[in-house]
């Protein structure tokens, strides 16, 4: 009985283990010094596809003649608010890889920013980017990425 209830623990901490090496750290809007940093990296790293106001670029849901599409708004007129924590998180660490956070063969221009930014740096940006979201996609994407 001992070692059953042993394998049990140790399935349950490894299912933790996991999900915690799957999830980012806290993305918390509401940190005044996150929010702050990861506006002023948003405006070095980002704005220049995203825009200065979030707001995209013109067009965005229309596919270009190389068959990409143009930088989504990230305020509530687009779909990071549609994404889990994680999955942004990875978006801006490894770029918008083809199979991995988009459909096989989908074409972007979306870098990496993996050895460009920190961790706690790309955190930031994102706690900026949902800070100016309403509450009510924020309370969407805070239920979707498990908050």
């Amino acid at each position: 009985m001992g070692l059953l209830a042993l394998l049990i623990v140790a399935c349950g901490a490894g299912g933790l283990a996991w999900t915690l090496l799957d999830s980012p750290l806290a993305i918390d809007p509401q940190d005044p010094a996150a929010v702050a940093l990861g506006a002023s990296l948003y405006g070095r790293h980002c704005a220049e596809c995203h825009g200065q106001q979030l707001e995209g670029q013109p067009g965005w849901r229309v596919r270009l003649p190389d068959g990409k599409l143009p930088a989504p708004p990230h305020d509530e007129s687009g779909h990071t608010w549609h994404h889990r924590d994680a999955d942004l998180f990875g978006m801006v660490k490894e770029g918008f890889a083809s199979g991995r956070y988009a459909p096989p063969g989908y074409l972007s221009d979306m870098p990496g920013y993996g050895d460009t930014l920190s961790d706690s740096e790309i955190r930031a940006v994102l706690a900026y980017i949902k800070s100016t979201w309403p509450e009510a996609q924020r309370a969407h994407q805070a239920r979707i990425s498990g908050g």
